[in-house]
């Protein structure tokens, strides 16, 4: 059975223990970010092969909207976040998540249309007030990403826009609404033909850092190590590779 996307990036899949598994036959709820739509889409086709008895939803947004909706007590039972700084909100106000662990890395690219008709050729391009550059809500994590790219190049970028998460700003790039936008590299590898990726150099370039976590509050406590694990392990650190993620 194949994960199916359903609403705004929620996806659900079937997924089980083997008999002596400690996992229930019950739901998992994952809240993970945004930009690993596509990379934990496909992981849960892979957990459903391996766990045919339990079932999974997928919650996707950005980091910060991830954890507002785990304080005001959405049935959570693993967060996996794009940064460690919305992790650390749930582990500061004691009783959010447990011991967090890193599962992948990603670094910062500047999306643009594809073809590039604007000719943009790094960070410094995007502080021309002809371009329309977007960016990530500063609370999110590709927005503080982005602001961290810009302050390291010493440059000033007013961007027209500011959107939820990563997927909104590939889609506004791509349909032709902005010129630019900072993303990360995973998500311009994601958009294939529909837009274009400028590299950032290593050295004014971010390392994002992945952690995931069961949430202290987790319905199902035992289906969501399981899933955890899954993640950390052989399998999923291979599907994460596909689509661009780094090591952790």
């Amino acid at each position: 059975m194949r994960a199916a996307v359903v609403l705004v990036a929620v996806a659900l899949f079937s997924a089980s223990c083997d008999a002596d598994d400690s996992a229930p036959d019950a739901d998992v709820t994952v809240f993970a970010a945004a930009s690993l739509t596509a990379a934990f889409t496909e992981l849960g086709d892979a957990f459903v092969t391996a766990h045919p008895d339990a079932q999974v939803r997928f919650n996707f947004a950005g980091s910060s909207e991830l954890v507002a909706q785990i304080r005001d007590g959405a049935p959570a039972d693993v967060f996996a976040s794009a940064d460690e700084t919305n992790m650390e909100k749930l582990t500061d106000a004691g009783g959010g998540v447990g011991e967090p662990v890193v599962f992948a890395t990603n670094a910062a690219e500047i999306v643009v249309e594809s073809g590039n008709p604007q000719a943009i050729g790094s960070v410094r391009d995007l502080v021309d007030d002809d371009l329309v550059v977007v960016q990530c809500a500063e609370e999110v994590p590709c927005g503080a990403y982005a602001r961290q790219v810009f302050a390291t190049a010493g440059v000033d970028v007013e961007p027209r826009s500011f959107e939820a998460n990563v997927n909104a700003v590939v889609a506004k790039v791509s349909l032709g609404e902005a010129d630019a936008g900072v993303v990360y590299r995973t998500d311009v590898l994601a958009a294939g033909d529909e837009a274009d990726g400028v590299v950032i150099p290593d050295e004014i370039n971010v390392t994002a850092q992945y952690p995931i976590a069961v949430t202290t509050s987790a319905p199902n406590p035992a289906g969501a190590s399981e899933f955890v694990d899954f993640v950390l392990g052989g399998a999923g650190q291979e599907i994460l590779a596909t689509y661009g993620f780094g090591a952790p």
